[in-house]
C-alpha cells in the first residue's frame, strides 16, 4: 500500500496545525479519510475512520468501479478560542477506492458504528477459483491377433 508524503517541514506542520493552512495560506491538504482494507474469507472489508462525524453527514456512492466516501465534519472550536494545535481535519472529507473487477459491486453493504464506516464487498461468483474438469480423448486401438509364424512388421 502506498504511503502519503506531506511535503512540509516540522515548522510548516505546526503552522498548518495552528492555523488550518499550509504556509502559503491555502486550506489544509490532509482531508483524506483514513482507511484499512483487508480480505476476510470471500469478502473485501473496508474500515473508514470518521470520528466525530454524525451518520447523516456521511455519503457513500459507487460510480463504475470507484467507491467514494464523503463526510462533513464541523469545526469544533468556538469564537474566541486560542487554538494551540488543530490537527483534526474538518470541513469536507473524502476518499475514493477503485474496486477490482473480481468484486461483486451489486452486493455492497455498509454499516456505521462509533465513527467507523464499514463497507463489505463480496468476491464475485464468476471470479472465484473453481475446478475445471479435464476431458480425456477416448483411446481407440484396433486389435488383431498375430500368428506366431508371421513376423511383426509383415502384413498377412
Amino acid at each position: 500500500m502506498p504511503t502519503r508524503f506531506v511535503p512540509l517541514s516540522s515548522v510548516d506542520r505546526l503552522a498548518a496545525g495552528l492555523f488550518g493552512t499550509n504556509p502559503l495560506g491555502s486550506p489544509r491538504l490532509d482531508r483524506q479519510i483514513p482507511v484499512d482494507a483487508f480480505q476476510r474469507g470471500e469478502e473485501l472489508v473496508l474500515h473508514f475512520d470518521l470520528p466525530g462525524v454524525p451518520e447523516d453527514a456521511v455519503e457513500l456512492s459507487l460510480e463504475r468501479r470507484v467507491l467514494t466516501v464523503k463526510a462533513e465534519r464541523s469545526y469544533a472550536g468556538a469564537d474566541g478560542d486560542h487554538v494551540m494545535i488543530a490537527e483534526r481535519p474538518w470541513g469536507t472529507l473524502s476518499r475514493q477506492i477503485v474496486l477490482g473487477d473480481t468484486l461483486d459491486t451489486n452486493r455492497i453493504s455498509a454499516s456505521y458504528d462509533q465513527g467507523v464506516l464499514t463497507v463489505t464487498v463480496p468476491v464475485s461468483q464468476h471470479a472465484k477459483t473453481r475446478k475445471i474438469e479435464i476431458n480425456h480423448a477416448p483411446v481407440s486401438a484396433d486389435s488383431r491377433e498375430l500368428d506366431e509364424a508371421q513376423p511383426v512388421g509383415d502384413p498377412a
